[in-house]
């Protein structure tokens, strides 16, 4: 976004203030991430960093796709057998990133990550597109390949295998939910003055707001 229309956009922008804000997160990440998902330069509103640690706390970061969200948590889908996984099975807390610089926010998800149930697996992977319930199947994910053509012949043989049948959700493959104790949202302001209000859940489930200098 070029300087002058940044600065007409922060002259339209609502303060974003601890004193009004939703007294659940979930309600003002639905509320901008719908404002995402409407805007015509924004093509993946769903992207998010997802940081893990391994067990001696080294963190990894990478781009996943929110698929689903509710008042549990945060949803997204992987190869169990992959790197992400493999932390999360021995460290369960992860961290989440959604910038939309468009529209300048920033939200940030701390908590703890369990997988998702097996029905909950089965029922979105039947919803991907044919070619990407192949690739679920071929691809050893984060595990080092000869080169691109084995997967290619992977793919290939799997689909001929299955022909136009059903094809079944492997058991290595499925979806995390990671339940936020933490969750900021930051707005862009003019001179670095930054909005960040942060919510933590306290032990009987209701949210602390407070503001956060930029």
């Amino acid at each position: 976004m070029a300087a002058a229309a940044k600065d007409r956009f922060h002259k339209n922008v609502t303060d974003l203030n601890e004193s009004t804000a939703p007294r659940n997160p979930l309600q003002l990440f639905k509320s901008w991430f719908a404002e995402a998902r409407q805007h015509p330069e924004i093509s993946l509103p769903e992207a998010m960093t997802l940081a893990t640690a391994d067990h001696d706390c080294r963190p990894s970061a990478r781009m996943v796709l929110l698929k689903s969200y509710d008042k549990h948590g945060f949803v997204f889908y992987t190869n169990y057998n992959s790197r992400k996984a493999r932390e999360l099975e021995s460290n369960p807390y992860a961290a989440l990133v959604i910038y939309w610089a468009q529209l300048d926010y920033q939200i940030r998800v701390e908590g703890t990550v369990a997988r998702v149930s097996n029905r909950e697996s089965d029922a979105y992977f039947q919803t991907r597109p044919r070619d990407s319930q192949i690739g679920a199947l071929a691809s050893p994910q984060s595990d080092v390949v000869s080169s691109r053509e084995e997967l290619e012949t992977r793919a290939r043989e799997l689909e001929a295998f299955h022909g136009n049948r059903r094809i079944k959700r492997p058991e290595h493959w499925g979806g995390y939910r990671l339940q936020p104790a933490r969750v900021e949202f930051w707005k862009g302001r003019p001179s670095r003055l930054h909005d960040r209000i942060l919510y933590e859940r306290r032990d009987d489930g209701e949210w602390t707001i407070q503001r956060l200098a930029p």
